[in-house]
């Protein structure tokens, strides 16, 4: 039986040790403040407290993948380490080149890799890279644990709202601005993510019915299936807990006993969203 090794990036938004508990290896992307560029969850420059107080200050904040050299360097380290296959899970490739990466690096590996595209941002590529290294662990090649690995990513829904939509605007993360953009200074804009894109999906007038609308969102979405539910946001942890407890309220019969977890995004993502954030990650099993 081949020896299978998981990577994915540090969009995946995993809670602090699972990737190490999964063996999952985590490629960091690139956070650029000012004209310095930091390792995502690796540099201590490019926490999320000095992220926020750069954009407060208007310092330019930016991203960038891992190069496909640095990609390659972890194929290498993990091959000599003993690894006959590699999956390697990522962000979705509308929103980053990481992916790219991922397919540049794996024609020099000394081993086969199975790179993922996962049309997802954030805990829904995380959930997807843990799908994959599950299915490693009972015993799958990389083709196969890269398959799971898409057919997660494919019943993962993500919904979230922001502040303001200028960051996303910035970064040119967000499509077709102009059927959610409002003049009111309470309108929230409700997105997704469709195909792989971040897309506008509604807008409201408050936060207390952005967060009303995730919730119906999640529970009309999971129905009557069993489902895997993450609340991830940025600097609004009091809102997310409010939001983590009414869905574990009102899909107690779809959830495990590990109920909704609650996770802040990394640098990376809050770099392009800003403080405020709220999303779900919804993935049906």
């Amino acid at each position: 039986m081949p020896q299978v090794a998981v990577v994915t990036d540090s969009t995946a938004t995993l809670a602090p040790g699972v990737a190490d508990k999964h063996g999952i290896v985590v490629v960091p992307m690139q956070v650029v403040i000012g004209a310095q560029a930091y390792e995502d969850g690796v540099d201590p420059e490019a926490s999320l407290e000095k992220i926020a107080a750069a954009l407060k200050e208007f310092v330019p904040v930016s991203t960038s993948r891992p190069s496909p050299a640095a990609v390659l360097e972890t194929y290498k380290r993990l091959a000599a380490g003993g690894a006959d296959e590699i999956v390697s899970v990522h962000v979705s490739a509308e929103v980053s080149a990481t992916y790219e990466s991922a397919l540049l690096a794996a024609r020099d590996a000394p081993v086969r890799v199975c790179a993922v595209d996962t049309r997802q941002v954030g805990p829904g590529t995380g959930h997807a890279a843990l799908s994959a290294a599950a299915a490693v662990a009972a015993g799958a090649t990389a083709e196969d644990a890269a398959k799971e690995a898409r057919e997660h990513a494919g019943r993962t829904h993500t919904w979230f709202y922001v502040d303001t939509l200028d960051y996303l605007r910035r970064g040119g993360r967000v499509s077709t601005l102009g059927a959610i953009v409002g003049s009111a200074l309470a309108v929230k804009p409700l997105l997704h993510v469709e195909n792989g894109r971040i897309c506008p999906l509604e807008k409201v007038r408050t936060s207390a019915r952005a967060l009303a609308r995730l919730q119906d969102l999640a529970v009309e979405t999971a129905g009557d299936a069993e489902a895997e539910v993450t609340v991830c946001h940025l600097a609004n942890a009091q809102t997310a807990e409010k939001l983590a407890g009414a869905l574990e309220t009102r899909l107690a019969d779809s959830l495990d006993e590990g109920g909704v977890e609650i996770l802040e995004v990394p640098a990376v993502i809050g770099a392009h969203v800003g403080p405020g954030l709220v999303g779900v990650a919804l993935t049906l099993r």
